[in-house]
Parts: C-alpha cells; structure tokens; sequence
C-alpha cells in the first residue's frame, strides 16, 4: 500500500482514506492478491525498462506478441 500510496500522482488514495471515494481497493475494499498470477513484475525493484522487458518477453513466450 505504501507504494501504491507515493505513486498515486492523482491523489486517490488521499481522497479513499478522506472517505471521498467509496470502495476503493486497499482502502475500504480489500485487495485481494491473485492465488496463481501468470507473470508477476516486481517494480520496486526492476527499472522501468527491465519490467517492460519482462513483460514483453512473456507476451512473446505466450505468442500473444511478435
């Protein structure tokens, strides 16, 4: 949440915790990791280029990209 919280440059998360906006994910609805995601980007630690890699890279083993 902390890290969805200092990339939120539309202050969402600001006006979810004021209670402006309802059932908001993390905030007053709860998040709910997948069980089994297919790909999993990890952009706390990866550059903005290498998760574009990864993520293009499994698009390309999946054949969804050329």
């Amino acid at each position: 949440m902390e890290e969805c919280e200092r990339r939120d440059v539309k202050g969402l998360y600001k006006k979810a915790r004021n209670g402006e906006i309802p059932h908001f994910t993390g905030i007053s609805s709860p998040y709910e990791a997948p069980q089994n995601p297919e790909l999993v980007v990890n952009t706390g630690v990866l550059s903005v280029e290498e998760a574009v890699d990864t993520i293009i890279d499994y698009l390309r083993q999946k054949q969804l990209v050329e």
